[in-house]
């Protein structure tokens, strides 16, 4: 294993020195917490997003104006505990309540559930935004039903600016469940990721074979073949992903999110198929994105997430302005 850290045991709590420490002027860490909040305050409902580290930037790179108040950092690939997403309620609060935006694995829905009974406790009112927007399989590890991937960028920015507009908790509550069903997600690895503390790949994967459909923290996917070229991985994607809408939807925004292993050369080799794709099939591409938002450390692959784009309030959001380290 080589990766450019000093003792395994200490990754997260020097990592998040250095993200607090290079960016002073945008987000600050809670005392005793691993809990990174946004420096300009504002009379607005709280947003709260974390899960495990190993997916930077997310979730603390969109923390800032205009997207997350806070963001809780658990170990790698494990969900932060109740006291910690307890801090970052109690911190995000100003007075509006609290969102909590979470990826639906059992462990963060157990935990972030748990740390909104506590927060209730001291009368802030908070609701739960569950994100499972990854259709490439009904259940897999660590989750029961659909799995919770990069689309959850997204959702992090068009309710950062809803509440950055100054709608309510029940408002951005109501929006959330709208945006995650609008939105959906498939990955494809080459490689798999390496946790550091355990010093090889997650799991094993031919050199001249990829697999459909594998989650973010390496769970299984739908299928292993042979290496194919960018196309044929865009055709793929592309199809399965339009497929899972009822009708196939006359506007999108697109985001190719890179697993932390793979160039933006090829990045964007990917997006000119899938935008190629969608232009003969008449679907209007009226946003697109392309770069690495939630990663699994350093695995090889990348993720191409669809949102239907109807409302152009949402069109709105996610071309607005923010002040965050990775948007």
């Amino acid at each position: 294993m080589k990766k450019i850290i000093n003792n395994p045991r200490d990754i997260i709590e020097e990592m998040l020195e250095g993200i607090v420490k290079s960016y002073p002027s945008i987000v600050h860490r809670i005392d005793d917490s691993r809990v990174v909040i946004k420096n300009a305050e504002a009379k607005q409902v709280g947003l709260v997003s974390g899960g495990g580290s190993g997916h930077e930037p997310a979730h603390a790179g969109f923390v800032g104006d205009g997207m997350l108040s806070a963001a809780v950092l658990g170990d790698v690939f494990t969900s932060p505990t109740p006291d910690q997403i307890h801090t970052a309620i109690i911190n995000a609060d100003q007075g509006e309540g609290v969102i909590l935006i979470v990826k639906n694995y059992t462990g963060d829905i157990l935990n972030f559930e748990m740390a909104k009974d506590m927060a209730e406790m001291d009368d802030i009112a908070v609701e739960i935004v569950v994100v499972d927007d990854d259709i490439a399989v009904e259940n897999s590890t660590y989750t029961a039903g659909k799995r919770g991937v990069a689309g959850t960028v997204l959702v992090h920015k068009i309710l950062g600016d809803a509440a950055r507009k100054g709608a309510s908790l029940s408002e951005i509550k109501a929006l959330g469940d709208q945006v995650v069903a609008a939105t959906k997600t498939i990955g494809v690895a080459l490689r798999a990721a390496t946790v550091p503390e355990v010093g090889k790949p997650g799991f094993e994967l031919p050199e001249d074979e990829i697999e459909y459909g594998v989650g973010i923290h390496g769970e299984p996917g739908y299928r292993r073949e042979k290496m194919q070229p960018s196309n044929i991985l865009a055709a793929e994607l592309v199809e399965k992903l339009l497929a899972d809408y009822s009708e196939v939807p006359k506007k999108v925004g697109v985001l190719v999110n890179g697993m932390g292993g793979t160039p933006l050369m090829e990045q964007f080799v990917f997006v000119n198929d899938v935008l190629n794709l969608l232009a003969k099939k008449e679907v209007e591409v009226v946003f697109n994105k392309v770069g690495n938002y939630m990663t699994s450390i350093d695995m090889q692959g990348l993720s191409l997430t669809l949102i239907d784009l109807a409302e152009q309030q949402w069109i709105d959001a996610l071309t607005s302005k923010v002040t965050t380290i990775s948007w």
